[in-house]
């Protein structure tokens, strides 16, 4: 043990902390110190009562000078927008097939059109636009319901199967689960994978080929090819939104499917719908 220092006469008081006999003096604060404190509590008081501070219910207290970080923001916007009122005017008007052929007006709508998608599409297509399951890849060539620009222009103005929009795509696959026997459903299960190629049970195909002519034909078309005026996909190409696999199949053709879009005419202007139509087209698979 270290040898303890005397205590001398005029030693503050101690703290009553004590480590190995040796005790913390309970010395005041450095002046500076308690001044620089008790300025920084008059400044929170002040900044508190000047700008938004304290919650409440459903807002904030809104601070004396009105300051408001949403406010700043809506200027911005604002201003961007009366910035870009001209070219988004003749982006509303134009004839959807010229777009492309005006390279000042194709390249805005690209850049305007990347933003929206980042803003509301990205959160069921991906940042990438590759989709995921029960989200359509947008960088394909595989479209349920065409993909030109005028076709995809309608996709995303009104949507698919949703309540909202009295023009939405609008297609139902039946639940062939209330149908068909089990053993009917693989069977044509069996017959769809082997029309993409994949592997599957040749002693159910055969089969599953009369049921699919007389339970799915009139939708996916004799061959299996789809047809876009009902949104019923192509079964050859091997590209499936739900999955391809047998377990997949047997639930799409059991169960079916009812995917959603929105209708986007409520949320985004003319010019913003026009602007993500140009740029979804342009990613690789417009047609």
């Amino acid at each position: 043990m270290s040898k303890i220092p005397p205590k001398q006469e005029g030693d503050p008081n101690t703290t009553g902390h004590s480590w190995d006999g040796i005790e913390e003096f309970d010395n005041p604060m450095p002046r500076w110190w308690l001044w620089c404190f008790y300025a920084c509590i008059v400044w929170g008081i002040g900044y508190t009562i000047a700008y938004p501070a304290w919650p409440l219910v459903s807002s904030a207290t809104a601070g004396l000078l009105g300051y408001s970080t949403r406010g700043e923001v809506a200027v911005e916007i604002a201003a961007v927008e009366e910035a870009n009122a001209g070219i988004n005017a003749q982006l509303a008007s134009v004839e959807l097939t010229d777009i492309a052929a005006d390279p000042e007006l194709n390249g805005y709508a690209v850049s305007a059109g990347a933003a929206v998608f980042r803003t509301w599409c990205v959160q069921c297509h991906g940042s990438g636009a590759a989709g995921f399951v029960g989200y359509p890849n947008l960088l394909d060539d595989d479209w349920l319901w065409g993909g030109d620009i005028e076709a995809i222009h309608a996709t995303i103005a009104h949507g698919i199967r949703n309540e909202e929009d009295d023009d939405a795509r609008y297609s139902e696959m039946p639940a062939f689960g209330e149908i068909l026997e089990p053993e009917e459903i693989a069977q044509v299960v069996n017959y769809v994978m082997d029309l993409s190629g994949a592997q599957a049970d040749a002693g159910l195909v055969a089969p599953g080929a009369e049921i699919f002519a007389d339970n799915c034909s009139a939708c996916h078309g004799e061959n299996g090819m789809g047809d876009r005026e009902q949104g019923a996909p192509n079964l050859t190409d091997a590209i499936w939104l739900y999955g391809g696999d047998t377990e997949a199949l047997t639930e799409t053709v059991t169960y079916s499917r009812y995917g959603v879009m929105p209708p986007w005419t409520q949320r985004l202007s003319e010019a913003e719908i026009r602007a993500v139509a140009i740029y979804v087209h342009q990613l690789g698979g417009g047609e």
